[in-house]
């Protein structure tokens, strides 16, 4: 037995309460393990512990596994009496098995022998503060983010001096075109038709830059959007369309012009502020462009963006005020936090507390690039933006890889954090730092599969404005086109809405699309070597992906007695799925045979 691919450990995704009574158990272990059993029971059944006792539990085959490209990931879900669980794994292989607990490896009759302190597994208690919840409401969410500089220009009279016509173009960092909220309102009625329940905006509070990440003001809208009333009528007419509104928060960094920067600049060592900010000597140069040499921290090497002393007291106690403000006055549902890796846990968990207290199913997202487990535990966020699955969905047809390594790295995915957290991650393939998808792709049909896996994973969907038309663009700040509404208006982009509006109502439709089931299944022999992507969510949602150069027939990846109700397709005609081609479909289910 391979004893260095087994991993258990009785906390984070390993071992959690997914809700007040059920318990989640989570094993790894090499490709050589053909079987487990979970021996699990309450650690008092057999006495008080450290007394003569000799402990048993009820013995239960884990028989949900999945793939991973190094080892199988094995789950179970127990449903403890008393709140409280004390287990074991049987491990067995083809020639061997073996015990094992929180202190190693044993055989069966060890167990049994006298005088043994055998150091079982343990969940000690389920707490019900302890089991973290997430809002409800997310999982459902169809999220649009949008750039609101180049959303749409909805009031000419807040346009900046040295604004450029509007115009769907390649564009540069210092461009401005006049995009504001009152932009946005204009097109809350297109958003509903495409089907968003959700809008996420990039910065809109005061600052000096397009993109709004150098806060200047963290309470008062920035004039070229509009004001604080402005701000107010989005929210509530958004809310009236059936939205939810969520703010982007800088609190990593602030901008050169936020007025306590100001007064360091001004007072140096004797600001009243100089604990607000990671300040290493002085005095301070005013217009630094580049932070190399250890004067102060930022935002990457950003002079322009000194990086805020999320340790202080009074820095805390200012960013709880903001965002209490934001959600008392304009009552946004969630708050996703920039650099969100950066700030310090212990603001983080006082926000939460906070926060919720006063609006408990307010969304709080992290944008973290990485593994997050230490801020998905439930007292920091809820979720963070769901950037590994945007590199696996991107690998796949990058590489290229196989169907295999995708269903290996998609598993990953869906198992780095607690279930409660999976189901309202937010699942994104562009935003405004990176480049956009259609682009990427290279084709339409490409661009197609893709959202079809977008569509159809566990989490909250977010498309990227402009997305819905297909936009191209490179890297920032490329990405960060005007929307070309005369286009649309014109009806130059009815097939690609078409199709997203199919994609939307697809995913709210089918329950199936948000399950946190997937079986990936293969056709004949050498799986690893195959590059069509065939997938079941759920119990009755199919996804088939031709990656190929070639057309298949769809109709030979299914049984001859079954029936088909096709969902969405692209580049399929009749039983021909053409190369690169997408299909989701449900079978027809007889109901007089059940």
């Amino acid at each position: 037995m391979n004893f260095g691919s087994i991993y258990h450990r009785t906390t984070e995704q390993y071992c959690y309460a997914r809700n007040k009574e059920e318990l989640v158990i989570t094993l790894l272990t090499g490709y050589d393990v053909e079987r487990v059993f979970v021996n699990w029971g309450d650690p008092f059944s057999a006495g008080i512990l450290g007394g003569n006792e000799i402990w048993s539990g009820e013995e239960v085959e884990i028989t949900k596994s999945m793939e991973l490209e190094h080892h199988l990931l094995w789950k179970i879900v127990l449903k403890p009496t008393y709140k409280r669980c004390k287990y074991y794994f049987k491990l067995r292989t083809k020639n061997e098995e073996w015990i094992y607990v929180e202190d190693g490896f044993y055989k069966e009759e060890q167990l049994k022998e006298s005088g043994r302190m055998i150091q079982y597994f343990i969940m000690p208690w389920i707490n019900e503060r302890d089991v973290g919840t997430v809002p409800e409401w997310v999982e459902h969410t169809i999220w649009y983010q949008i750039f609101p500089e180049r959303f749409c220009n909805g009031e000419t009279a807040n346009d900046p001096k040295y604004v450029k016509p509007w115009k769907m173009q390649k564009t540069g960092y210092l461009d401005l075109y006049g995009g504001d909220l009152q932009g946005i309102i204009q097109k809350l009625p297109y958003l509903k038709e495409l089907g968003i329940t959700g809008i996420y905006l990039n910065p809109i509070c005061e600052a000096l830059s397009n993109h709004k990440y150098d806060t200047t003001n963290y309470k008062k809208i920035d004039p070229m959007f509009g004001t604080e009333d402005t701000m107010k009528q989005l929210v509530q007419k958004a809310h009236d369309y059936g939205m939810k509104i969520m703010m982007d928060g800088v609190f990593n960094h602030s901008g050169r012009e936020f007025a306590p920067w100001k007064d360091v600049i001004e007072h140096g060592e004797q600001s009243r502020y100089k604990d607000w900010f990671m300040i290493h000597k002085f005095p301070v140069e005013k217009e630094k462009k580049d932070t190399r040499d250890g004067c102060y921290d930022s935002f990457a090497f950003a002079g322009g963006m000194p990086k805020l002393n999320t340790n202080n007291e009074e820095v805390i106690a200012f960013i709880k005020d903001v965002c209490t403000y934001w959600v008392e006055e304009y009552g946004i549902d969630g708050i996703r936090f920039d650099v969100g890796n950066e700030v310090s846990h212990h603001l983080l968990k006082e926000l939460r507390r906070s926060l919720l207290k006063r609006k408990p199913d307010l969304y709080l997202l992290g944008e973290i690039w990485h593994d997050s487990t230490p801020w998905l535990l439930g007292d920091e966020y809820d979720a963070v933006m769901n950037y590994p699955l945007t590199s696996s969905v991107n690998d796949f047809w990058k590489e290229p890889l196989t169907a295999k390594q995708l269903e290996h790295s998609i598993h990953r995915c869906m198992n780095l954090y607690r279930e409660q957290n999976q189901r309202v991650m937010f699942n994104l393939l562009d935003s405004h730092d990176t480049d956009r998808l259609r682009t990427r792709c290279g084709s339409e049909e490409i661009f197609y599969q893709q959202m079809a896996v977008l569509f159809t994973m566990a989490g909250s969907a977010c498309i990227y404005y402009g997305t819905e038309i297909a936009m191209e663009g490179g890297h920032d700040p490329d990405c960060r086109r005007c929307m070309p509404w005369d286009e649309i208006e014109k009806g130059a982009y009815e097939k690609e809405l078409n199709a997203m509006k199919t994609l939307i109502q697809l995913r709210k439709s089918e329950p199936d699309c948000k399950s946190l089931d997937i079986q990936f299944l293969y056709k004949g022999e050498e799986a690893e070597k195959q590059r069509v992507i065939h997938y079941k969510k759920g119990e009755n949602l199919y996804v088939l992906l031709n990656a190929t150069d070639e057309a298949i027939d769809w109709k030979a990846y299914m049984k001859e007695s079954e029936n088909v109700r096709t969902l969405f397709w692209w580049n399929c005609n009749g039983s021909q799925l053409g190369a690169n081609g997408t299909l989701i479909y449900k079978k027809e289910i007889n109901r007089e045979k059940r």
